[in-house]
C-alpha cells in the first residue's frame, strides 16, 4: 500500500536543493541517482551508508509525516485537500539555516525558533490528519514507542507520529546517526560544503507531495504546490 508525506522540499532551481540531493545521492523528482561529493577522511563506502535513510526519504524537511490513505479515500481526494490547504496560505521566510547536530544526527535546521514555520507545521498535521488510515501496529512498533516520551507516546497513538505540536523541530536530514569519528569528519566537511547554499535566503512557499510506493521503496516527490493565499 502506498503511502504519502506532506514535506517541504527547496524549489528544483535553488542551489540547496542542488547541492542536497547530490550530498544524498538520488534526485527524489526526477529518480535520480547522483554521485555525491567526496568527503576526504572518510571511505565511500561508509559514506553510502550513513546516508543511508535520509536518500530513501529524499532531500526534505517534514511538515506531515508518511501516511496511508484512508478507506474510500484516493490521491485526487489528497491532491484536492492539499490545493485547498495552500490556497490558505502564503509565502513564509525561513530563519537563517546551518548544519548542526540533532540527537546524534547531523541536520540543516534553524538558526532561531520560528514560531510561524512551528504553526504552518501544525495546522499541515491537523488538517490533513482526516484523510490518514491509522497506524498499523507495525507502523507504532517501528516508531520504538518504548523509547520516547510519555507525550511523545501520545503524539504517536493520536496523530501518527511522535514529534509534532511542541514536539516538532523542522529539520533537513544529512545522515545517520554518527560514531563521535565519523561526527569529527563530516561536521565540519558539511558546514563548508553548504555555506554558500545556506548564505542565500530560504523561504518556504510551496508544500511538497512525497509518494512512498511501496514498503521501504525510496519516496518520490510527486508535485510541489505552491502557497497562492493572500
Amino acid at each position: 500500500m502506498a503511502r504519502y508525506a506532506l514535506y517541504y522540499a527547496p524549489p528544483r532551481d535553488d542551489p540547496f536543493w542542488s547541492v542536497g540531493v547530490r550530498w544524498l545521492g538520488r534526485d527524489p523528482e526526477t529518480g535520480e541517482t547522483l554521485s555525491p561529493p567526496t568527503v576526504h577522511g572518510l571511505e565511500s563506502a561508509r559514506q553510502q551508508q550513513l546516508t543511508e535513510a535520509p536518500r530513501r526519504y529524499g532531500w526534505h524537511a517534514t511538515f506531515k509525516a508518511p501516511f496511508a490513505l484512508g478507506e474510500g479515500l484516493s490521491l485526487e481526494d489528497l491532491m484536492a485537500e492539499l490545493e485547498r490547504f495552500c490556497s490558505r496560505h502564503r509565502a513564509l521566510p525561513l530563519p537563517p539555516l546551518a548544519v548542526a547536530a540533532l540527537d546524534g544526527f547531523l541536520a540543516v535546521i534553524p538558526s532561531k525558533p520560528s514560531g510561524m514555520l512551528a504553526e504552518l507545521a501544525r495546522e499541515c498535521v491537523e488538517f490533513f490528519d482526516p484523510l490518514r488510515a491509522p497506524q498499523s501496529a507495525a507502523e507504532r512498533s517501528s516508531r520504538n514507542p518504548a523509547a520516547l516520551s510519555e507525550r511523545q507516546r501520545a503524539y504517536l497513538d493520536r496523530w501518527g507520529y511522535p514529534y509534532v505540536l511542541e514536539e516538532y523541530r523542522f529539520h533537513l536530514t544529512l545522515t545517520e546517526r554518527l560514531a563521535p569519528a565519523d561526527h569529527a569528519v563530516l561536521l565540519p566537511w558539511l558546514e563548508r560544503y553548504f555555506a554558500a547554499a545556506l548564505a542565500m535566503p530560504a523561504v518556504a512557499n510551496a508544500v511538497a507531495l512525497f509518494e512512498e510506493p511501496s514498503p521501504d521503496a525510496p519516496l518520490r516527490l510527486l508535485r510541489r504546490v505552491r502557497f497562492s493565499g493572500g
